[in-house]
């Protein structure tokens, strides 16, 4: 697969984002669509993701990303994309 075919996602999710399940849902999300990369809460209150993979599947998880879980209450998705690396192995929680 060539790597113009793959990419890299940057999101920070604001709103009621922590203590709703968001980074386990991410997990299985990001795990479902085949992305490797990872997901945490930051100091803030915001949700961060990073996730590579093919370029559909990660449009489509920053699609999710702007709804989330059921219980959360996402204000808003900063989205930022890049080159792909390959560094990472699966999608972990961090």
């Amino acid at each position: 697969m060539a790597d113009a075919a793959r990419a890299r996602v940057h999101l920070v999710i604001r709103g009621r984002v922590q203590g709703v399940g968001f980074r386990f849902a991410t997990e299985d999300e990001a795990s479902a669509l085949g992305l490797t990369g990872w997901v945490r809460n930051l100091a803030s209150g915001e949700v961060e993701i990073v996730a590579e993979g093919r370029r559909e599947p990660l449009e489509l998880l920053a699609k999710w990303a702007n709804s989330g879980p059921r219980m959360a209450r996402v204000e808003s998705v900063a989205e930022e994309w890049s080159e792909f690396t390959g560094q990472f192995a699966d999608f972990v929680i961090r």
